[in-house]
């Protein structure tokens, strides 16, 4: 055997061999599993975000029997006043007005104050006319004036059918869902842009030492939030006229009304709201991350909550009070009615109001928490 060859090392023992490949498996193991603690982002959107949307739906639809709904009544129905006067079950969740004339009850429909309008022909025939602006209401509507007039039936058993139903919708059959879909859809998207706009912004500035820098250099703290807001504003525009564009095609079929350049001044104002929002987050967050988990603790709650995905026909009535306080919820509503209803500055107005007053809010409250720098 010569001075450079070596005896080969014996092989281990295959216990020795499993104990090492064990270890070895406990140890990566424990690794990952520190990395994925560690790692806030994962565990948010592992952990936290389906146990928050479990909550959501649970608080949501908690105790939600059928959904409430508003009908007027025009002139005499006897469907409708027999049910009335025997209170049965079926009313429960009916809420009935009268006093109204044709047209104004109509107009209301559309413009979503009342779900259904229903009168009486001479032969016997329940006219009832519903929007379909929210599918859930009419399909509600239409189920319970439908079981009345079945029940009316049912109680004349010797007698042949007397009462029919004829329900349409107000609309023309040109109006698509996509009339009440781009509304909602359009504010999650303004949102987003401006709430993670000025949170991140604020953050990444703060810890790269931007913030410092612009406070040592002849710029005005006004200069640089104008700044902030015209870049914010500029986004949502785009993010409007891409959605109202995309929503025109013919395969999905928007048709806007005579006041649908409302939706801007809505669309600025939001945006204030929103970006308001990012600049707390921005001033209470020392990281991205936490920026991050704080907006989603916060825009997705709100999306449900202000009807951007689904109706809270279901939701408590406490739960409904809570959706009044939110922004989302002030550039939906009139977005909707000037899009879609015929809307106009009566709608517009109040929400942009509200929506600059909740901005000065929270400014306030940024401003209460802004720093310079991480120190």
């Amino acid at each position: 055997m010569t001075a450079t060859e070596r005896t080969p090392a014996p092989a281990p023992a295959p216990a020795a061999a499993g104990r090492e490949r064990a270890n070895a498996f406990v140890g990566l193991s424990r690794v990952m599993l520190l990395g994925f603690l560690r790692d806030k982002g994962t565990l948010f959107f592992t952990l936290a975000l389906p146990l928050m949307f479990l909550l959501l739906f649970g608080v949501l639809y908690k105790g939600g029997g059928s959904s409430h709904v508003k009908v007027a009544q025009i002139g005499q129905v006897k469907v409708l006043d027999d049910a009335r006067a025997h209170a049965g079950d079926s009313l429960d969740a009916l809420e009935i007005t009268t006093g109204l004339s044709e047209t104004d009850a109509l107009a209301k429909v559309r413009k979503g104050e009342l779900d259904g309008v229903v009168l009486e022909k001479p032969d016997g025939t329940l006219v009832l006319r519903f929007s379909q602006s929210d599918q859930v209401k009419s399909a509600t509507v239409q189920g319970i004036v439908n079981s009345l007039v079945q029940g009316a039936n049912q109680a004349a058993s010797n007698a042949p059918q007397k009462f029919t139903l004829d329900a349409s919708k107000v609309e023309d059959d040109s109006v698509k869902p996509i009339q009440y879909l781009t509304p909602g859809l359009l504010a999650y998207a303004v949102a987003m842009g401006a709430v993670y706009g000025a949170s991140f912004t604020l953050v990444t500035w703060r810890k790269k030492r931007v913030l410092r820098r612009l406070r040592l250099a002849p710029i005005s703290a006004g200069t640089i939030v104008g700044a902030r807001v015209l870049v914010s504003v500029l986004v949502a525009m785009a993010q409007t006229a891409l959605f109202l564009l995309v929503a025109q095609i013919d395969y999905f079929g928007l048709k806007l009304t005579g006041n649908w350049w409302l939706v801007l001044p809505l669309v600025v104002c939001a945006t204030l709201a929103f970006m308001s929002i990012g600049l707390v987050t921005g001033s209470l967050a020392k990281t991205e991350e936490s920026a991050n988990g704080m907006n989603q603790l916060i825009i997705l709650p709100m999306s449900f909550l202000g009807g951007a995905f689904i109706p809270l026909d279901f939701a408590p009535s406490w739960l409904q009070d809570v959706s009044r306080a939110l922004p989302l919820r002030y550039l939906i509503v009139p977005a909707k009615s000037v899009l879609s209803q015929g809307g106009g500055l009566a709608e517009a107005l109040p929400a942009m109001g509200i929506l600059l007053g909740f901005t000065a809010v929270l400014c306030a409250v940024a401003w209460r928490f802004f720093n310079w720098d991480d120190a």
